[in-house]
């Protein structure tokens, strides 16, 4: 058996190119320092400055608001001077921004440097996408993106469980190992990453910034790209509330430690870590909005259960319900947004497709906020649901949409789209 898995590994590796592969190991050491700190930032926050989860919503909203700027610079700047200078200078900014987030004495002073924050940490997220699109042909790029998220995930695996045990010890601890890490992970790229960004086509007109900017217009009459990320954000709406709201709920609401919440997500990144290229593989021919119908319901599912289950058994089975379906969900996602994008447009594309998370995570947290905070904190899961189920009838009428003339010229390049 164990010769049979290293075989599957092998031509698994060998399936892709190498500097992918240094893509994928990149990224897994640069998440480690994310997994260290954001899955307790909610707590951090609540128990330094004595502040609700409303006040958190409002927090998170300002970070949110000011990455879209951040976003939107990015991926202009990806498209016209290349990903690898992007990406270095957007974990440098991360670097310094965490320290600095460290040492705010006051939820005020906080919530202002938030705003700067955003700006700077969300300016590579597209140059990041892009490159991954540009070194793998469209056939390889869900299974690309499937590994991509195994890398990830297997960094949630170690990291909040180190994270957990860092913020037993002095909060300040987790601020400075993400910040320490960004940093190695800058030397890494300068060193063996090159740049992908593909040469222009020698007859195409030289394009000015002003232009590049003005491209996103371009992006946002897209009809059916605009109506897939109206689909993404519910259920992203659902989603969010897995790194935001259900690690203070439980501690308020069932006394579970944040030890106990760190497992519940170290469960969930185990699972991708396992089966999320095997799901993948098993995907790919499905119609892909039926496939992001599938994961959504899932996530529907799961998360409405943490309104009325009470048992740490229960909640372990209802992340494996939601688990399922972010190995359904992601992979398909990405993949559509790199078939959705041409190629001259990678970095603006990504760009807009990262406001489907910025918005709900602009709003989703501070609405969370006012659910827990009320009298009812487990009316939230049951919204959460709701919200989720009809994310799963926009992604349905998507599918009905297929073949028709409206995004037609985009479908074409669609796996799984085009025809009826």
């Amino acid at each position: 058996m164990l010769r049979s898995w290293m075989a599957n590994a092998s031509k698994v590796y060998h399936e892709f190119p190498r500097t992918f592969w240094i893509v994928v190991v990149i990224t897994f050491i640069d998440r480690i320092g994310g997994a260290l700190l954001f899955p307790f930032f909610a707590l951090y926050i609540t128990s330094k400055f004595h502040v609700g989860m409303t006040d958190v919503g409002v927090l998170f909203a300002a970070f949110s608001v000011s990455s879209f700027a951040g976003s939107a610079i990015g991926g202009a700047l990806t498209d016209r001077l290349g990903r690898k200078g992007v990406i270095i200078f957007g974990l440098i900014a991360s670097s310094f921004s965490t320290i600095a987030m460290a040492y705010v004495g006051s939820f005020q002073a906080f919530f202002m440097l938030a705003f700067f924050v955003g700006i700077l940490t969300d300016v590579a997220g597209p140059a990041h996408q892009a490159m991954v699109a540009d070194i793998l042909p469209e056939k390889q790029r869900a299974d690309g993106y499937g590994i991509i998220r195994v890398a990830f995930n297997l960094s949630v695996v170690i990291g909040p469980a180190i994270g957990g045990f860092l913020a037993a010890k002095s909060y300040l601890l987790l601020f400075y190992s993400d910040a320490v890490i960004s940093l190695i992970t800058v030397i890494l790229i300068s060193v063996l990453l090159p740049e992908t960004k593909p040469e222009a086509h020698p007859d195409s007109p030289k394009e000015t910034m002003a232009g590049t900017f003005a491209g996103y217009g371009k992006v946002f009459r897209d009809t059916m790209f605009m109506l897939f990320l109206g689909a993404v954000m519910l259920e992203v709406l659902t989603y969010m509330n897995m790194n935001t709201s259900l690690g203070v709920y439980l501690r308020n609401q069932h006394g579970t430690l944040e030890s106990g919440y760190g497992f519940l997500l170290s469960l969930n990144a185990a699972m991708v870590v396992l089966f999320q290229f095997p799901i993948t593989r098993r995907i790919e021919n499905p119609p892909p909005f039926v496939m992001m119908a599938v994961g959504t319901f899932l996530y529907a599912v799961g998360f409405s259960m943490y309104g009325y289950v009470s048992t740490y058994v229960w909640f372990m089975i209802a992340m494996v319900i939601i688990t399922i379906g972010e190995m359904i969900v992601a992979p398909v996602f990405q993949a559509l947004v790199a078939a959705f994008a041409p190629e001259e447009m990678r970095g603006r594309y990504m760009a807009v497709s990262g406001f489907s998370w910025g918005i709900p995570f602009a709003v989703g947290p501070y609405l969370a906020g006012l659910i827990i905070d009320g009298p009812k904190p487990h009316l939230l899961w049951f919204a959460a649901g709701g919200v989720g189920l009809m994310s799963v009838l926009g992604f349905l009428a998507l599918h009905r949409l297929r073949g028709k003339e409206v995004g037609a010229s985009t479908s074409k390049a669609l796996p799984g789209v085009a025809g009826s």
